[in-house]
């Protein structure tokens, strides 16, 4: 026994010898950022197909996969815990079908009202489904998001904008028929138990959505104003709770500075200063919250942190009290040195680890009280989703076009390291905990070394999420007296849960790791 405890041991040290000193992540408790709201992706606009026509087995592992909180036998997540579900309100092209103009099926949207004003609650079944699964699963909070008022109500009658028109896609004299439609949505979900937590009315405003890919239309920050004016005023005479969250910028940049000085930018100075004539902090069931897509802001690397510094400090400039949510991403920028852009998708560790790294600077640096994937299903060959589905005929890299009929029915359900990835964070990030200090001595490499954030629970429990970029393992020492458990993500596991010294954490090469402890 003796000799086979000794074989042991040299085998613990020479592997500590072959993986260096220990890099030495320090906490301080004491040191406290922001608080988290949580971790979330968007139904928009594939479950409404997949929640209404797929197998139930498959539609129940897309949702197990998103937001169970349970484990295996074996201490390993079954899913990865979304505490937010974006849920997409339609503008109704899908009952207006090809001539909506939009020709892919699987971009249009239903629409809960009829032109004549009345209501079929049937509709939107799919994403219904995927909402009330996202309930039972215990997601702490649901948000209604739009691309487009109903079509009924738009300039054009389309859920697309009409070029060179840059307003808000409305019939001049319905402004109060949208409002009240939104609060009807929010009311009728209320009182059938799946109370929305956030609406978020107007979506990336500042992008034209003159073509007919999918439902949209710009917005000024004055209709924007106008708009949320009458439906806080909605939802106060109504005494409903929802909290409008405004923002849904097509990047950062709109809302932390002037862009093209068009009036759709420098939202945060316009919406939250309160020395602004359009300062909506003090009306009812506003929250003060701005939010905003991360596109086109991420590379350079040392590009990708000052825009989130910038960030930071115009909204502590035009209000302290103002908290900013990054949500929605997906690759949409051309190719670096890194990834291959957007066309093409990719199920791999190395895209988990570089969207990774984004989330790490939006809470650490942009103090992002909130992180949101932008569509959690995807059918296209694209870097959009967390899962993807195709018809298996060309493995698993293969893309789905809308001629593929089949794949309206039924299909191959594809997981992404990225889903996991994301995992390390929404998993045991929950709502209420708060980022805490957390260094890493020496100081590493943003581009190849180990990133790391620290959180704390209401009950004291400590959550460490920790990247390693390099192609190297690598041994941290958390300073953490006895055994936490740690949960891996990488190429070859997906939140493996293990047992490990809190003074020698291994970790993968080209890894992410959670260590949690009370």
């Amino acid at each position: 026994m003796k000799r086979i405890i000794g074989i042991l041991l040299f085998h613990q040290f020479a592997a500590a010898t072959l993986l260096g000193a220990p890099l030495k992540v320090r906490i301080d408790p004491g040191e406290v950022y922001q608080a988290i709201d949580g971790f979330g992706a968007s139904d928009a606009w594939q479950c409404d197909i997949v929640g209404r026509d797929w197998p139930e087995a498959k539609r129940r592992r897309i949702a197990e996969r998103l937001f169970s909180r349970e484990f295996d036998s074996d201490g390993n997540p079954k899913g990865i815990g979304l505490s937010i579900w974006r849920f997409n309100i339609g503008a109704g092209t899908a009952e207006q079908g090809d001539a909506s103009d939009i020709r892919n099926p699987w971009r249009r949207a239903e629409c809960f009202q009829r032109p004549d004003g009345t209501y079929d609650w049937s509709r939107q079944a799919g994403q219904r489904w995927f909402l009330e699964a996202a309930r039972q699963n215990g997601v702490e909070s649901f948000l209604a998001f739009t691309n487009s008022p109903p079509v009924h109500l738009t300039r054009n009658g389309k859920g697309y904008a009409t070029r060179g028109v840059p307003d808000l896609n409305l019939k001049p004299g319905k402004w109060p028929a949208f409002a009240a439609f939104l609060a009807d949505v929010v009311e009728h979900f209320d009182r059938a138990g799946l109370r929305f937590d956030v609406l978020s009315p107007i979506n990336e405003p500042q992008w034209d959505w003159d073509k007919p890919n999918q439902e949209g239309t710009p917005a000024s920050n004055i209709e924007i104003e106008a708009l949320v004016r009458l439906l806080s005023k909605e939802l106060s005479r109504r005494r409903l709770s929802t909290r409008i969250v405004i923002g849904e910028a097509g990047s950062i940049a709109h809302v932390s500075r002037r862009v093209k000085g068009d009036g759709r930018d420098d939202q945060a100075r316009f919406f939250f200063d309160p020395d602004s004539a359009f300062f909506l902090g003090n009306l009812p069931n506003v929250a003060p919250i701005l939010s905003a897509h991360g596109y086109f802001s991420v590379w350079p690397l040392e590009v990708q942190v000052e825009n989130r510094r910038k960030l930071h400090r115009t909204f502590q400039g035009a209000n302290p009290r103002l908290g900013f949510w990054q949500s929605e991403y997906c690759i949409l920028e051309p190719p670096n040195d890194e990834v291959k852009g957007g066309p093409g998708r990719d199920l791999g560790m190395d895209l988990a680890l570089y969207v990774a790294r984004i989330i790490h600077n939006d809470l650490t640096v942009a103090q992002a009280r909130s992180w949101q994937w932008w569509t959690a299903v995807s059918e296209v060959d694209y870097k959009d989703g967390l899962i993807y589905l195709d018809d298996g005929s060309a493995g698993e890299t293969g893309r789905m076009g809308p001629e593929t009929k089949s794949l309206l029915k039924d299909g191959f359900v594809r997981e992404s390291r990225l889903l996991w990835a994301l995992g390390n964070y929404a998993r045991f990030i929950r709502p209420g905990m708060v980022r805490i200090g957390c260094q890493v001595e020496p100081d590493q490499s943003i581009k190849d070394g180990v990133l790391a954030s620290a959180y704390r629970a209401t009950d004291g429990g400590q959550v460490i999420v920790l990247m390693n970029l390099s192609r190297e393992d690598v041994a941290v020492d958390l300073g953490a007296p006895g055994e936490v458990d740690v949960y891996t993500t990488s190429s070859r596991s997906t939140l493996q849960r293990s047992r490990q010294d809190g003074a020698a954490i291994r970790i993968p090469a080209r890894a992410v790791v959670t260590c949690v402890w009370k």
